[in-house]
């Protein structure tokens, strides 16, 4: 049986409330030692992402995880039953970022010789990272290459001639190989997962598994949230081939967030999700997941997660799909492109609730696409549904019914987490946005019939008068109002 976990537990700060164990709203250093320790021990998880991508993090996690919880992790082994797993920068993207990858590699011996001092015996706590924007396969190759070369390799050299060797100075290497584990964030990666991947294990030898990440956010920032959902599928049809093909496990990991436009993924139906993506081995729960919801509601959704199994990708036809894609996809742009003014001013009003970096390399991150720059996808949804356009309903009117029912066949709950997404849609707020926003989201939802949450609709009438008068002093306050009501930031 392959230990790989079901639910692995993130520092995606799309959460309204903060957890009870945070110092202030804002979570950094220790705080994150405390939610791996919670996550683990409380809510069931058996995967924490530590991430260096973006964040400034703690790299002596291992030593602080063993040494203040010993009796947790002395019967739950790090390493063997639940894992930490690290996100590295990738140093082709996140130039300014590119030595903490070479930091980070180098910390995970240190971290092996802790965890051997505090079981007795040779674990690896640590033994793969997650490589974000992963474009081609060199990127993982180069990785796997350094740290066999230079984090490991090194240890058999002598600095001065006719002396001893590092390793009887310093002491081994461990562990001798490490797994990559490609993130593919934009169209053409993820379309392309399945042919970068099997390039990237021709070079690893006998594995008896390999992972790969589909980012669910920031596609749809970039592509629409029907787009980034389409193209999953497509990915995980040519993911489950490539494991027949090659007679290996192929694990896929999907980052849903619990807003309907990031993956609607969250306590109340996890269950859909699960059969929305049956191939799915690795779930990412955000922090709204973990603490905008009653801990046993979060702890049985999780439970259910670990006691159930991956079945077979849906499968679908891709040629049908691509051409859905590429329209919703260049309506969703073009309307973007309208709005980003006002999602880039109201995005300031946005709470903060990890401490981050700004993120690089993709359409929503800083750089700009035709011209254009938004905020992260958190930020991004939060702005728009907090003034009552859930950006979920972006590029939808440009389909036909037809199209919708070719969705419909391979998306069983895609109208259910429509709905999820409607209650929130404040149609008096429409003609404040540009007109031809208003006649699209108008032009599609008239041909629904949906139930307006209330309360949210009046709050965010609040929002955006206060926003069109210029008094900014109580936005911050009413948009976590709102937030509150739907069950996440953004």
């Amino acid at each position: 049986m392959i230990k790989v976990s079901r639910v692995m537990s993130t520092q995606h700060p799309d959460h309204v409330n903060p957890p009870f164990f945070a110092e202030n709203s804002v979570l950094a250093g220790d705080d994150e030692i405390k939610e791996a320790f919670y996550a683990f021990s409380h809510l069931g998880c058996r995967e924490q992402l530590w991430d260096f991508e973006g964040k400034e993090v703690d790299s002596f996690v291992v030593k602080k995880l063993l040494s203040r919880y010993e009796s947790f992790f002395k019967k739950n082994v790090l390493g063997k039953e639940v894992f930490l797993t690290p996100r590295v920068p990738n140093p082709e993207v996140e130039k300014a970022d590119a030595k903490i990858l070479l930091e980070t590699l180098e910390s995970i011996p240190r971290s092996f010789d802790t965890a051997r001092l505090f079981y007795g015996e040779d674990i690896a706590p640590i033994f793969e990272v997650f490589m974000p924007m992963t474009t081609h396969a060199k990127t993982l190759i180069r990785t796997a290459e350094y740290y066999k070369q230079w984090v490991v390799g090194k240890q058999d050299s002598s600095l001065i001639k006719d002396d001893i060797a590092i390793k009887q100075w310093i002491g081994s290497f461990l562990p001798e190989k490490l797994g990559i584990i490609p993130l593919y964030e934009d169209r053409p990666s993820i379309l392309n997962a399945a042919a970068i991947t099997e390039e990237y294990l021709a070079t690893q030898g006998e594995k008896d598994y390999q992972r790969v990440w589909l980012a669910r956010s920031d596609p749809a920032l970039n592509y629409s949230s029907l787009g980034a959902e389409l193209m999953i599928k497509i990915s995980l049809q040519r993911l489950q081939e490539l494991a027949e093909k090659l007679s290996l496990p192929i694990l896929p990991v999907l980052g849903c967030g619990s807003a309907p436009f990031r993956g609607n993924f969250k306590p109340t139906n996890a269950k859909e999700i699960m059969e929305e993506y049956p191939s799915v081995h690795t779930f990412t729960i955000q922090s709204a997941f973990k603490y905008d919801y009653p801990e046993k509601e979060i702890a049985a959704a999780i439970d259910h997660l670990n006691t159930t199994s991956p079945h077979e990708a849906t499968p679908v036809d891709e040629q049908k799909l691509l051409p859905i894609i590429d329209k919703v996809a260049a309506a969703y742009q073009d309307q973007v492109t309208l709005l980003a003014p006002l999602i880039n001013d109201f995005s300031a009003f946005i709470p903060q609730r990890r401490k981050r970096k700004l993120h690089i390399g993709l359409f929503g991150y800083s750089r700009s696409h035709k011209g254009v720059q938004l905020p992260r996808a958190i930020p991004f949804c939060s702005a728009l549904e907090s003034l009552g356009l859930p950006p979920q309903l972006l590029g939808l009117h440009v389909l036909t019914e037809q199209e919708l029912d070719a969705v419909v066949a391979v998306s069983p709950y895609f109208e259910k987490h429509l709905d999820d997404s409607l209650q929130f849609l404040n149609a008096d707020n429409l003609d404040f946005f540009p007109q031809q926003i208003g006649a699209a989201v108008r032009s599609f939802v008239s041909k629904r019939s949906f139930e307006t949450e209330r309360k949210h609709k009046k709050i965010t009438s609040i929002i955006l008068e206060d926003y069109k008068k210029r008094h900014m002093a109580a936005i911050p306050e009413n948009v976590v109002r709102a937030a509150s009501i739907r069950g996440y930031l953004g």
